[in-house]
């Protein structure tokens, strides 16, 4: 009996699987195109229609697999612990797909579409206009590099190491770089306006 061909969803869902099974047993390293294609009975044509390389496959299998933070950007109440809890989700993501896949990405990341590095700008964007609703810090906008420090300051970390991420590395992150910055570079919070002084006698 002729099996019925899959497309769409169906068809990136077994993909996608095919890669997270691919990782598992050889690797980053090892890891091909081709060994997908095969492993999901499909032609390699039909992942370079949907990715352009190996980084963006994975990339799309590890989404698949931990979903996006865009869709659960936290909401601590405060800017410190919204920045650590991303901090923190980074790290715990990084474990649960494990060190090489990282390591494999990070040193593609040339490869990879631009438009998958906005997301963090987008989440960070997000957190400090809360912060600047709740007046933790005052309105008005940061330059770029300052709103996604902290991400890209993990990231660097995790290049450089393959231990776990020290609690400790990433409070540094927050409270000796991130937040005097910010602070330093948005502003006081506007105060409520001074009382009138009382008339000289």
């Amino acid at each position: 009996m002729r099996q019925e061909r899959r497309r769409g969803a169906e068809l990136e869902e077994t993909i996608l699987a095919a890669v997270s099974a691919e990782l598992s047993e050889v690797g980053y390293a090892r890891l091909s195109m081709e060994s997908v294609a095969a492993r999901a009975h499909t032609g390699k044509q039909v992942l370079y229609r949907r990715w352009r390389n190996r980084a963006e496959l994975v990339m799309a299998a590890v989404r698949r697999r931990t979903g996006s933070i865009v869709d659960r950007i936290p909401d601590t109440g405060a800017l410190r612990t919204d920045v650590l809890a991303v901090l923190e989700v980074m790290t715990r993501r990084r474990q649960e797909i494990g060190v090489d896949v990282v390591h494999g990405v990070l040193a593609e990341l040339p490869d990879l579409d631009p438009g998958l590095f906005t997301i963090m700008n987008e989440v960070m964007g997000t957190i400090l206009e809360k912060a600047a609703e709740r007046g933790e810090i005052a309105g008005g906008g940061l330059p770029p590099r300052v709103v996604t420090l902290p991400v890209d300051l993990l990231r660097y970390q995790l290049l450089l190491t393959r231990d776990p991420i020290e609690e400790s590395t990433m409070t540094e992150i927050v409270d000796d770089v991130f937040l005097p910055l910010v602070l330093a570079l948005a502003g006081p919070v506007r105060s409520a306006a001074p009382s009138p002084e009382r008339p000289r006698r």
